[in-house]
């Protein structure tokens, strides 16, 4: 039975060593709960870090870590204090961390902690390539493990890998600062499915893997070499049940401490008002400018002085890291002189509380709090909004949520604020905390259907529905892949034949696509692949492109291979002068070469490719997602102009080419077939000029699409180098 392992940085346990003794507790965080059903349920494995370094542990205690962590479906990755200091604390949170959250004064790129990123990821692959079998499902977690589904999609291409990104992703004119941006998308570039909490985030990152990897992407599916992966959104929610009834059940009970001094001030006033911020201490919290907000609004609305209390809970984070040691100097210094300059004898304008709480104390304060302000800057989902709504359990309060977290998306009944609009936040807070009952419990109903529904639970739930799908994604290939079993039958054809026809497309098949076209030219290696092939008088060698005569003539003539150019205008023997296939005018080119003009010059980074019998209009430089906007332009405007004029309209590999209609590969290559018997064909091409060969040759040809796309060939390939190994292959196996 396959299984399905769980990797994140923390596992799901809490490991405490005292005295030389180890405390195994199960944690209660909402990544554990929200995936407990998926590891306890079957056969599962969670893997990740003890939280106890290699420098704490003696050899025995490590032995009896992974004994311990073993009986709850667990197993560890050890890391060193090195790697805690630059994996986790550098680059994780020094780099990764604010970039993500566009802080990029924080970001540091530093090359220590780059080179400690990439080591820690190898060991949770390595920890996971110990566990994993063919046909297992692996869900990969958070931007520590950015690289992790790549290593081990790498060495286990059969098993379905998921990666979710718990926090938000930059845009991609963020990104593109970041110095090692190829090699973490290649990394998430691993995982089959790729979740977001929202469609903002995924859609940053699709433009993200269009213009700095340049992949193809249709609708939220990206062509990664021979595979599809699939990006979607899945909000995370929270375990609802366990808020509300937690809170129901403290109505009934003897009220804690910290429940009577919230009384106290409520009781005190009719208007007395409790306004609730809980946080970790980070500074994409928002902390600062929420307190000076607050302040804001005091000395605009002085009305409410002596009458409302915020209560800020802030919890201690990173406390060893810079930027987090100067917030928490910032924080107190702010409390302090709000505080000095407004409180009264019987008042305290903020109650602040920089500490853990137990789960108890944090139901005190979501129940008895009137209004909650949660205006992060910028946060990836944001889940105490999402617990305040669930303790409500009068479905009285109001929930002021910032646009930036990404839990707005779909709080819309909350009140949406800017959280760096200090007018705004002083006015909506004015409108919360006089807002009539019948609003809040109107508003406050339609959130906790919403969350009850869509609970943690059910997130993993769907995560996985999603992931499992995948499977079915490659479908979209109508070939089989070239494999070792195929290739020996395709070799063994080949020497007991005595006529061999090869047809070899050029650009992108023997020769990788540049910017440039003219910069395309043959390598010597190409060409000593070439002559060997071709110096077995059995083998009949055809290089057949959309190339225009001019340079094939530069580049090929004096060479003893068969070319073919302009998509099958013209063909050259060797040691013969060209022959013309086909009679063409190209007095339409005046008509056309106009409106491709218009293109480039609306479209940066294009340009106008004129051949004898053709135009081609290529946008490999161009931006993506405009190029992908300009393309159906185009293809609408000349479609139009030529469907009456012969012409046709074809869409290669980032270029368009409008060509006579009677002209096509697959025309040019059935007239070699005639009078010469061949018993062996092999065909290989990247694009869809070359499917009119695929579509002409005999069944008993082998038929090769270069790239992972729909095709009418047999077979298909990843790319060029693969071009050439097979062709090698054909050379020494002979």
């Amino acid at each position: 039975m396959n299984k399905t392992i769980i990797v994140s940085n923390r596992l799901p346990l809490q490991i405490k060593l005292e005295d030389n003794k180890l405390e195994v507790t199960p944690s209660v965080g909402g990544l554990a709960t929200g995936l407990k059903s998926v590891h306890q349920d079957g056969k599962s494995l969670w893997i990740g870090w003890s939280g106890l370094t290699e420098e704490e542990l003696t050899p025995e205690l490590s032995k009896e870590v992974k004994a311990l962590v073993k009986k709850e479906k667990c197993d560890t990755v050890t890391l060193s204090q090195h790697d805690l200091d630059n994996f986790y604390y550098g680059f994780s949170n020094r780099t990764l961390w604010p970039l993500f959250h566009y802080f990029m004064e924080y970001t540091e790129f530093e090359e220590t902690f780059w080179a400690s990123y990439k080591t820690v990821n190898q060991k949770f692959a390595d920890a996971v390539l110990e566990h994993v079998e063919d046909g297992d499902t692996i869900w990969v977690h958070d931007y520590q493990l950015l690289l992790l589904p790549k290593l081990i999609k790498d060495k286990k291409p059969n098993t379905t890998i998921g990666f979710f990104l718990h926090i938000p992703y930059p845009s991609y004119e963020i990104f593109r600062t970041f110095p090692w941006r190829e090699q973490l998308l290649h990394g998430m570039l691993g995982a089959d499915l790729i979740g977001f909490h929202t469609y903002d985030y995924e859609r940053h990152f699709l433009s993200s893997v269009k213009r700095i990897l340049r992949l193809d992407v249709n609708f939220n599916e990206i062509t990664y070499h021979d595979r599809i992966v699939k990006v979607d959104s899945f909000p995370m929610g929270i375990d609802y049940d366990k808020f509300y009834n937690s809170a129901l059940k403290q109505k009934n009970e003897e009220k804690s401490e910290l429940q009577k001094r919230l009384d106290d001030h409520i009781q005190s006033s009719t208007e007395a008002r409790m306004i609730l911020s809980i946080d970790r201490m980070d500074y994409t919290k928002g902390i600062p400018n929420r307190i000076r907000a607050f302040e804001y609004f005091l000395n605009k609305y002085p009305e409410f002085k002596e009458k409302v209390r915020l209560i800020m809970l802030a919890v201690p984070s990173r406390s060893n890291v810079p930027q987090y040691q100067r917030l928490k100097r910032e924080t107190d210094e702010l409390v302090g002189r709000i505080n000095g300059n407004f409180a009264t004898v019987s008042w305290t304008p903020i109650w602040y509380f920089y500490r853990s709480m137990p789960f108890g104390n944090l139901i005190d304060l979501y129940t008895s709090s009137h209004v909650a302000m949660i205006t992060p800057v910028r946060d990836g989902m944001n889940l105490v909004a999402k617990e305040y709504v669930a303790t409500r359990t009068e479905q009285d309060g109001v929930l002021m949520l910032s646009e930036m977290a990404g839990a707005s998306k779909e709080m819309n009944e909350a009140i949406l604020i800017n959280p760096n609009n200090f007018e705004q936040i002083a006015d909506t807070l004015k409108y919360a905390l006089e807002m009539p009952l019948e609003e809040q419990q109107s508003r406050m109903k339609i959130l906790q259907k919403r969350l009850r529904r869509y609970t943690v639970e059910k997130w993993a739930e769907e995560f996985m529905k999603s992931l499992h799908a995948t499977k079915n994604l490659g479908e979209v290939i109508v070939a089989n892949r070239l494999n070792q079993t195929i290739q020996k039958q395709m070799i063994s054809g080949f020497n007991a034949a005595e006529r061999r026809l090869f047809l070899l497309d050029y650009d992108g098949t023997l020769t990788s696509f540049k910017d440039n076209p003219k910069d395309a030219s043959p390598d010597q290696n190409l060409y000593k692949l070439l002559d060997e092939l071709q110096s077995d008088p059995r083998n009949h060698v055809v290089i057949i492109s959309g190339r225009d005569k001019e340079t094939f003539t530069e580049w090929f003539t004096h060479k003893p291979y068969t070319l073919i150019t302009d998509h099958g205008v013209w063909l050259k023997e060797p040691n013969k002068d060209w022959v013309a296939l086909e009679r063409l005018k190209n007095d339409w080119m005046e008509n056309i070469r106009p409106i491709l003009e218009t293109f480039v010059d609306r479209t940066p980074g294009t340009f106008i490719e004129a051949k004898k019998y053709s135009l081609a209009w290529h946008y490999r430089k161009a931006d993506p997602e405009l190029a992908q906007t300009r393309t159906l332009e185009i293809e609408t405007v000349l479609t139009s102009l030529t469907s009456n004029n012969d012409l046709s309209v074809l869409k290669g590999n980032k270029v368009i080419e409008i060509k006579s209609s009677s002209v096509n590969k697959g025309r040019a290559s059935s007239r070699l077939l005639n009078g010469t018997n061949y018993d062996f064909m092999f065909c290989i091409g990247d694009d869809w000029t070359d499917e009119y060969m695929f579509k002409e040759l005999p069944e008993s040809a082998y038929t090769v699409k270069v790239g992972f796309q729909k095709t009418s060939a047999k077979y298909y390939i990843k790319n060029t180098d693969e071009v050439r190994d097979i062709l090698n292959e054909f050379i020494h196996k002979s």
